[in-house]
Order: structure tokens, then sequence, then C-alpha cells
């Protein structure tokens, strides 16, 4: 990852500073012990008191979207592991996606963390701490079945689409092409289904999403999967050393007891060693 390659920093249009509705997440549990403190076990401090508040920008499957009117994915169900440890509940915060370059709802006490799918890029690391990596992502181009296109190679002169300053959209630039950009994911791929775009470049695990639908599998493959060496990790406030010690703790408890397995297999698909990153954040 290079410079500007970050993932998902989208700079939204008319995006203000204001922070959107909270919606608990559908897998979360636990309860505050009736004391109303705002620490937590472990010594961990919190935004609010019996829950765990998470960032995030919605929607972005298998990661974290709306489905039956909780907030449910992959990033949610890990989170939820590190808010059961703490013995609180996980409340996500739905907000603006520009705020997690900068940390700026975990500085002003609006969110204890950020999940969303984010790649651990230097940039980002001189306004947040980052925990261990989570996820290996590569980068997917996928297309209609009938057009012909059987390689990223096979972009050049067609039109390309991808979701709004994420890594795809710039490994797409970085290539020479001149792709249209999508403000979400769910834009990206109605691009494509409405013939905007021929062909989209986007993160793999989004796409393994789209296709467990029969109609996206019928319609649509994947050309070309290409390794950009993406690492995902969800981000704390820098020098909030102990929620970061209890994240990177449940997600190797998880990764030890076969539960970070179970819940790949759920929301991503045929589980992939490779993909738990065991090797922890610089």
């Amino acid at each position: 990852m290079k410079t500007t390659f970050g993932r998902r920093t989208r700079v939204l249009a008319a995006t203000t500073a204001t922070a959107g509705l909270v919606l608990v997440a559908g897998c979360s549990s636990g309860d505050d012990g009736g004391s109303g403190t705002k620490t937590a076990a472990g010594g961990v401090e919190l935004v609010k008191a019996g829950q765990l508040t998470t960032c995030t920008h919605l929607p972005y499957p298998p990661f974290q979207s709306e489905i039956d009117g909780k907030v449910q994915g992959f990033d949610v169900s890990l989170i939820d592991l590190v808010a059961d440890d703490l013995g609180v509940k996980q409340a996500i915060l739905d907000t603006p996606f520009e705020n997690f370059k900068t940390g700026a709802f975990l500085n002003s006490g609006e969110c204890d963390l950020a999940a969303a799918g984010m790649t651990i890029t230097d940039e980002r690391k001189k306004n947040v701490d980052f925990s261990d990596p989570y996820f290996e992502a590569t980068q997917a181009v996928l297309v209609d079945k009938k057009s012909g296109i059987s390689s990223f190679a096979d972009l050049k002169g067609k039109k390309v689409g991808a979701q709004a300053q994420t890594t795809g959209e710039d490994y797409a630039k970085s290539k020479g092409l001149d792709p249209v950009s999508f403000e979400s994911s769910d834009a990206v791929l109605n691009g494509l289904r409405t013939g905007q775009v021929e062909a989209v470049v986007i993160d793999y695990p989004v796409v393994q999403g789209w296709l467990k639908d029969k109609a996206n599998a019928d319609a649509f493959e994947v050309a070309e999967q290409i390794n950009t060496g993406e690492q995902y990790g969800f981000t704390v406030k820098k020098g909030n050393t102990k929620l970061l010690a209890a994240i990177n703790k449940a997600l190797a408890e998880a990764k030890a007891d076969g539960t970070y397995k179970k819940l790949y297999e759920k929301w991503i698909g045929p589980y992939d060693e490779s993909a738990s990153s065991p090797s922890p954040a610089a």
C-alpha cells in the first residue's frame, strides 16, 4: 500500500461533521452490570457506560450492513467478541467515512473504536492506532459474463467502475485507467447491473458477498483476483492501549479456538487460513 492507497477513505458529497443513527448490533450481548460506570473489564474506559460504541459507515457487506433491521456482518461479529470480554453491549454509530482517516469521532469521544473493513496504512497510523491485522484482502475485477473481459489487462479502453477513493479506485488509476467513481459499494454493483460500466474493481470479499445472491452469480463473474497486499485492522484513539489490547486479545483467542474460522465461513465464504493475518501490526 502506498501513499494515497487508503481503504475506503471516502470523501462524501455534502458531508457534515455530525454522526448518523446509532444502531445496536444484531449479535451483541452482555450488560453494564447495573453500575452505570464507564470503566469496563480490564480497566478499559468507554465513552458511554454499558456499551462499546463502534463507528462504521454503512453499508459495506459482508463486513457490516443492516439486515432485517439489525447491523450485522464479519466486523460486527468480531467486535461483539470484544464487547463480550468487556461485559458490555456493542452499539454501532453510522458515520461519514472521511472521519475514519482522521480519527475525528474517536478524538471527540463519540466512539470507542472504528470498524469498517479498513486497510492499515502508514498515513492512517499518524492519526489512529490499529489493532493487529484481522483480514488479508485482495481486489477483484467483476464483469458481466457476456462481456468478453477475462483479466485486468482487458480493461484498457473499457468503462470501469470503482468505489470512490478506495484502494480499488487507486489501483485502477495507477494502471492508467480512469474509473467511474461511485459513492458506495451498492452503487458500484448497480452501475454494473445497469450498464453504466462494463467492469468494476473492488475488494474481493465484497464480490464474494454479492455472488452469494443467485441472480448476481448468474449474471456476473470474477475476471481476475489481484493481490495488493492489503490488511484490515480496527482502530482506536491514539494512546488507548487498554482497549487496543482487549481487541487484540479477542482476535487472538478467536483465531485459536476456531471462532474466527466459523465467523469467516458465515459471512465471507470458504475459509483461507492466510486471511486471518497472524502477523501483528507494525
